[in-house]
């Protein structure tokens, strides 16, 4: 009972801080617009790189994988399991608060930065080795999206390549399913070379 009772307090925790749509907030702040009405809709760091410029790119990026990190960081902290199911528990559910977030309607983000906060939080080693990854393919293809998308792609081998709980690698090959998922119409934008490059 207690282990149910936990995990329900950890998911719908870890939901709620990933539903704060730091990028909407900003943007509302800022412009008085609604990002979700800008570019690709989304809520995440990219859309409002077209509306704020790249330095809150950076800016709602980094806040969004802390935003990622922060609920793995409590669960691993607070209540100990020898699985690591509470991190995991914690990850799904943040990274579902971000793409779909019940403070706007189920509306947000890619849940990429906010994934890659929660890996980095499971496992510093391969979230940094997945950052680097998503950065180096980024600036030699100019496309976020296909870095995001092979970035999250290789995150289960990575994880399973250094040797961490199979909680861990079961999560970032869901993980990276789901927003690979997320990242669909990117993906027919690619193929069809429409796709948006990072000026």
């Amino acid at each position: 009972m207690n282990y149910l009772l936990n995990a329900g307090i950890v998911a719908v925790s870890a939901y709620l801080i990933g539903s704060v749509p730091t990028g909407y907030l900003i943007v509302k702040s800022k412009t008085g617009q609604d990002i979700r009405q800008v570019g690709s809709g989304s809520t995440g760091a990219t859309n409002v790189k077209r509306v704020l410029g790249k330095n809150w790119f950076f800016i709602v990026m980094l806040l969004d994988a802390l935003k990622g990190a922060l609920p793995v960081i409590l669960a691993s902290s607070f209540l100990h399991s020898n699985s690591g199911i509470y991190p995991v528990i914690a990850a799904v559910a943040v990274i579902i608060g971000h793409s779909k977030p019940v403070f706007l309607n189920f509306k947000g983000g890619k849940s990429v930065a906010s994934g890659v906060g929660t890996i980095l939080a499971l496992n510093w080693q391969v979230g940094l080795l997945i950052a680097l990854i998503w950065g180096v393919i980024t600036y030699i293809s100019k496309y976020v999206s296909l870095g995001s998308i092979i970035a999250l792609a290789l995150s289960p081998f990575i994880m399973w390549y250094l040797h961490n709980p199979i909680a861990y690698i079961g999560y970032c090959a869901l993980g990276a399913v789901y927003i690979i998922y997320l990242h669909r119409e990117n993906i027919g934008r690619l193929i069809r070379g429409e796709e948006n490059k990072v000026r």
